[in-house]
């Protein structure tokens, strides 16, 4: 329960994505409980009360977003750390996010911001149309939307990604599709590309290691490839013993060639021991490399590796002749065999996605910066 100067303050603003119970009464003196209904979680809430994700809360007879405007830091980074491998390749992007989250994953690599408690911790204020200017003025592409899920913080995501259409500076989501069907089709709306976490295809696991369900994300995966234009990659974190069985990849890029279509890029990305599994091993290179050959045999043309230094795994090939189109080392760019519209040098054939007619030259760093 919150107290009522949690809400004070120019950080809290009113959100459209909830009604009140119906089996509440409303008469003075009785405490009527809202519904959020932004995610498949559907937070019943009492007057002061947060949500799951602790940034969604109860006020003054509405669901408001305690975090309008406020974020946990801003910094510049390659776009294929988000990660994107087919969307404007080496250029940069200004990345920021806030507190809290709507998912439990036992593995957050980003815990200490997406499952803090103290909202001290997030000092930095910036209203959309100052994150738009920033990433102009330092001649970003795009801005992204990552760190926690950007699903939480829907109307301050909408208003920066309104701001930055206006100075043409791209929107890039970064988020595990856990969002219900009204708030997901205006979140994307205003999005110019996505990278979708799906982080196993079992029910079991969603349910016992991140505290979900597996339809919605595979909703919110179908909904981008068939109503939007979007350009979005999927990622997906092996973790060893809980969803890299060869069964699970063959079963889950097999729905992706299905559902979905072969030109979307797939990374699959190494573990490694955080939060709550600190027992478990690093994902190994072999696993990796298997997941991708199994998503490769059934039909993705970009398949990557990720959080291990692999250049074959980390570069884009045509997939019709084979020709290294883009040599990627870490977030470093070296070959690049694209024409100026976007096809292999080799035998023409197109290599999907946003490419502009040379590559960005920021390469890996990592420049924080103050608004």
């Amino acid at each position: 329960m919150a107290n009522d100067s949690y809400f004070e303050g120019g950080s809290t603003v009113p959100t459209r994505y909830w009604h009140v119970l119906d089996n509440e009464s409303t008469a003075p003196g009785h405490d009527m409980r809202v519904q959020c209904d932004l995610c498949p979680r559907y937070c019943a809430l009492k007057p002061g009360q947060r949500g799951f994700c602790y940034v969604r809360a109860s006020h003054n007879g509405q669901v408001v977003l305690t975090t309008y405007g406020r974020s946990s830091g801003f910094c510049i980074d390659p776009i294929e750390k988000k990660p994107l491998n087919h969307f404007y390749p080496g250029s940069s992007v200004l990345s920021f996010g806030t507190a809290g989250c709507n998912l439990g994953c036992k593995f957050c690599q980003n815990w200490d911001s997406t499952k803090s408690r103290e909202m001290d911790k997030m000092m930095s204020f910036a209203s959309p149309e100052q994150i738009a200017r920033a990433a102009q003025e330092h001649q970003c592409k795009s801005v992204a939307y990552t760190y926690n899920d950007p699903v939480i913080f829907h109307e301050y995501a909408l208003d920066v990604a309104h701001a930055c259409r206006e100075r043409d500076i791209k929107s890039v989501a970064v988020t595990a599709g856990y969002i219900c069907d009204a708030p997901r089709e205006e979140f994307f709306s205003v999005m110019d590309a996505a990278n979708v976490d799906l982080k196993a295809f079992s029910e079991e696991f969603y349910k016992k290691q991140t505290g979900s369900h597996l339809q919605t994300v595979l909703e919110t995966l179908e909904y981008l490839y068939h109503h939007t234009d979007v350009w979005f990659e999927i990622t997906t974190l092996l973790i060893p013993g809980l969803n890299d069985s060869v069964a699970e990849i063959e079963a889950m890029t097999q729905w992706g060639i299905e559902h979905l279509g072969p030109e979307v890029p797939w990374h699959f990305t190494a573990f490694h021991p955080d939060y709550k599994l600190t027992t478990l091993p690093p994902t190994s290179l072999d696993s990796l490399l298997r997941a991708r050959d199994i998503a490769k045999q059934n039909g993705f043309y970009y398949v990557y590796s990720g959080n291990v230094h692999d250049k074959q795994s980390g570069s884009t090939f045509c997939y019709h002749c084979g020709q290294e189109l883009i040599g990627r080392d870490w977030y470093e760019l070296s070959e690049w065999h694209l024409t100026a519209d976007g096809h292999c040098r080799q035998c023409g054939s197109k290599c999907h996605g946003h490419f502009d007619p040379q590559p960005g030259q920021w390469g890996s760093r990592r420049q924080p910066v103050s608004l």
